[in-house]
């Protein structure tokens, strides 16, 4: 199988300081980031994940992902500096004792590592697991996911660049690197919930406020990354809840209104997305909002 790289979940923005990590990672890992199953299942079948294949996760956040690329027979190792909240999620719902590792491809190989790619180059260094560099002259990873779609907020593909180039050295020359981002707005429903997080915080005044995804936003950090497109694809992922206050908490999840609620205050943020969100309540009191998400594959050099 042709080698492979890739990152993963939703864009944080700047947390606010009064915001509580711990539910907000529990409300992205039970209400949001299912979201992005059919993203992440789309790329699983296009790159043929399976028991060849060396995950690396960069942004993993609680794991879904890796979780999936693992029933696939994949090995995989999830990095994930921003969240402490989600790294401890991922590893619960990685543990061996938390599902059944051996399945049908047998027992594969799962680790989550808070921090950064240097830090996996260490622990894969130290001899910790199967396929790493220089014990069967392979390179460690031959997938490398960044799940988490960028294009949403002001900069926030500001240091991305510079995480896949810490993490290209563990891939193999030629390696696919496949990037992640809003698709556009006139195609994602929920671009018109998500204007709330500009109204509220002042733009030119607060980072990490919400703007519309740019054509151009996943090309223009692979060409930073030093690294050659390779096609594309889009895939469709329905944003649907139970009801609006489980919209509203999964949204929040994501980190794109936290800078509305620095700017302002976490009781006005609730009421302002729960009345953006009335034009896509159902009659039966569910939410559902389509949207597109676009990925981008990249090689190394």
């Amino acid at each position: 199988m042709t080698p492979t790289l890739v990152r993963q979940h939703l864009p944080r923005a700047g947390a606010a300081p009064h915001v509580d990590r711990g539910t907000r990672a529990r409300d992205w890992a039970e209400i949001q980031e299912r979201m992005l199953v059919p993203l992440y299942e789309a790329v699983h079948e296009r790159l043929e994940v399976g028991s060849g294949t060396r995950v690396l996760g960069l942004g993993c956040g609680s794991g879904l992902a890796l979780l999936m690329a693992a029933s696939r027979g994949a090995t995989v190792t999830g990095i994930d500096a921003e969240s402490p909240e989600r790294v401890h999620l991922a590893r619960e719902r990685l543990a061996p004792e938390g599902w059944d590792s051996r399945g049908s491809h047998g027992r594969v190989e799962m680790r989550v590592i808070d921090g950064s790619p240097g830090d996996v180059a260490g622990a894969v260094g130290a001899g910790g697991s199967a396929g790493a560099a220089g014990t069967s002259g392979e390179p460690s990873f031959n997938l490398v996911t960044a799940f988490e779609p960028i294009g949403c907020v002001a900069g926030d593909s500001e240091g991305l660049a510079e995480l896949l180039a810490e993490a290209t050295p563990l891939a193999g020359r030629g390696t696919p690197v496949v990037l992640v981002g809003w698709g556009p707005p006139e195609r994602c429903t929920t671009s018109s919930v998500l204007r709330v997080a500009t109204k509220l915080a002042d733009p030119l005044r607060t980072p990490g406020s919400w703007r519309p995804a740019l054509r151009d936003d996943l090309e223009e950090v692979a060409q930073r990354a030093g690294l050659r497109p390779d096609g594309s694809g889009r895939v469709a992922c329905p944003f649907g809840y139970a009801d609006v206050d489980s919209a509203v908490r999964g949204l929040l999840s994501t980190g794109l209104f936290d800078a509305a609620v620095a700017a302002t205050d976490q009781a006005q943020v609730d009421k302002e997305v729960a009345e953006a969100l009335h034009p896509y309540r159902r009659g039966d009191g569910t939410v559902w909002m389509p949207n597109v998400f676009r990925y981008l594959i990249a090689r190394t050099p």
